[in-house]
């Protein structure tokens, strides 16, 4: 199944108990709000299919896996109200993974930016390519990653999250995201990472259902009250970037 628009498309499929669901935009895989929705929705759906064990979580492409928050609809927004909506997608997406009763397997092929980075967070296991590099930007355009912030502390600690966003234009390591917890493994490149992702998926696939939804239900426990937690992180963004500082920014940007 595939619901496209011309600010991209999620596709999905089912095959042998593996649920697949790939995003794509043109401008590095960027998510306007239409594709933020539609990703937390397939993600919703599939968890709701008894015949899917597991999901892939992966993005179109060789470079970029994710590069956030899409600028040309961040320059649009003209209220709080509007800001907030938007940054609530990503929220949907955080929130539909969490509440998702299936095992999500991360596949990233390079380099993930901002929401991008909370995007691959929210998955359960991930592979990386070697030129997976990450890079929390907001605070450069004035925001923060006040809704992501919550799944990559979760991930790799307040410490290092904290390094990830005041550092905003420093790229870090695929080797760094996975000594830190962001990745499971990495692999020098996609055929090799897409071989070892299959055989996992392959082997969740036959796995107890029963004892993989216990399985992710513990490893979110503590979370149940995000969905308010995130919607006011959203709140936080949204009169953000309306402020000077980030509108100049992101006019800067498109230049």
């Amino acid at each position: 199944m595939t619901n496209s628009t011309e600010q991209g498309h999620v596709h999905s499929s089912i095959a042998n108990g593996i649920a697949t669901i790939e995003f794509y935009h043109p401008l590095s895989n960027s998510l306007p709000g239409v594709l933020l929705k539609k990703i937390a929705e397939t993600i919703s759906e599939m968890g709701k299919q008894n015949e899917v064990s597991v999901i892939v979580l992966k993005s179109t492409g060789e470079k970029a896996f994710c590069a956030g928050a899409s600028f040309d609809e961040l320059s649009r927004i003209s209220s709080p109200e509007e800001g907030k909506i938007f940054f609530s997608g990503f929220a949907q997406v955080i929130n539909a993974a969490r509440k998702c009763p299936k095992i999500i397997l991360g596949r990233i092929q390079g380099k993930a930016v901002g929401g991008g980075v909370g995007i691959l967070a929210c998955t359960d296991y991930c592979f990386a390519t070697k030129f997976a590099d990450v890079k929390l930007s907001e605070l450069a355009i004035g925001i923060g990653p006040f809704v992501v912030g919550p799944i990559i502390e979760r991930k790799i600690g307040l410490a290092n999250t904290s390094c990830l966003t005041l550092n905003a234009s420093e790229w870090k390591s695929a080797a760094w995201a996975k000594e830190k917890g962001l990745y499971a493994e990495i692999y020098d490149n996609i055929p090799e990472m897409d071989e070892a992702l299959k055989s996992l998926a392959m082997k969740l696939s036959k796995s107890n259902p029963d004892a993989l939804k216990a399985l992710k239900k513990t490893f979110w426990e503590g979370t149940d009250h995000w969905d308010e937690l995130l919607s006011k992180r959203a709140e936080i963004s949204g009169k953000l970037v309306l402020s000077e500082f980030t509108q100049k920014a992101l006019k800067n940007f498109k230049k």
